[in-house]
């Protein structure tokens, strides 16, 4: 990977685990803990593709292991992530963009019951048995629900992050594009909001170079 994914990666990732285990870990809520680590592996990997999404994974899930209050063994959420990473990185958008919020959040519900369920298996393996007495259905339904409702205001945040810091073109098109380019796909399918996007604005740029083009051409006309 390239240092400035390196860099940002780490940075994202150590801070994520910190709101996580200082912040979401402490709300005590049914079910599941709201998994901001999970989600920042998501978005990186739906930009640096399937390979570095296995190794951001797996880096995350290793320091999520060694990271106090961790109580299982160590590498075990590192291997969940890196599956997850590397899944997740096989559907990364070919143009770089997120047209509608169908594919992203699928990948989210997806990527919750995955870990969850792989997590579980991985520590019926080594005799943790703590999914079943805490209930694994229930696990699996707060899991997809909590990560679903944060996912909006993480996922689009850091693949905008990390397209800038490889110099992506998609995003150098300042703060209004790419609040249009991808926020609009998690926005417009479930809630029916229809946010510009770069083609009304080409549409409108267009339609007033036409007319200043008609009324230089009048003019002209006129001094003739």
């Amino acid at each position: 990977m390239r240092l400035n994914r390196v860099l940002l990666s780490t940075v994202l990732v150590v801070v994520a685990l910190v709101i996580q285990v200082s912040v979401l870990a402490r709300l005590h809520l049914p079910g599941a803990v709201p998994d901001l680590l999970l989600l920042t592996v998501l978005g990186l990997a739906l930009v640096y593709g399937h390979v570095g999404g296995a190794l951001v994974g797996f880096g995350a899930g290793l320091l999520a292991d060694l990271a106090p209050p961790a109580d299982h063994a160590a590498g075990r959420y590192a291997l969940v992530l890196c599956v997850i990473g590397y899944f997740a990185g096989l559907v990364k958008p070919e143009t770089g963009r997120l047209k509608s919020a169908t594919g992203p959040m699928a990948v989210v519900v997806a990527a919750a019951i995955g870990s969850t369920l792989l997590y579980a298996g991985v520590g019926a393996l080594v005799g943790d048995t703590a999914a079943r007495h805490v209930g694994l259905p229930g696990l699996l339904f707060s899991a997809a629900l909590y990560d679903l409702l944060l996912a909006p205001f993480v996922v689009p945040g850091v693949m905008w992050l990390a397209r800038r810091a490889d110099n992506d073109p998609l995003a150098e098109s300042g703060p209004a594009a790419k609040a249009g380019n991808i926020s609009s796909g998690w926005l417009s399918s479930g809630t029916g909001l229809r946010i510009g996007s770069q083609r009304g604005f080409g549409a409108l740029k267009a339609r007033a170079r036409t007319r200043s083009a008609r009324v230089g051409r009048i003019k002209g006309v006129k001094r003739l």
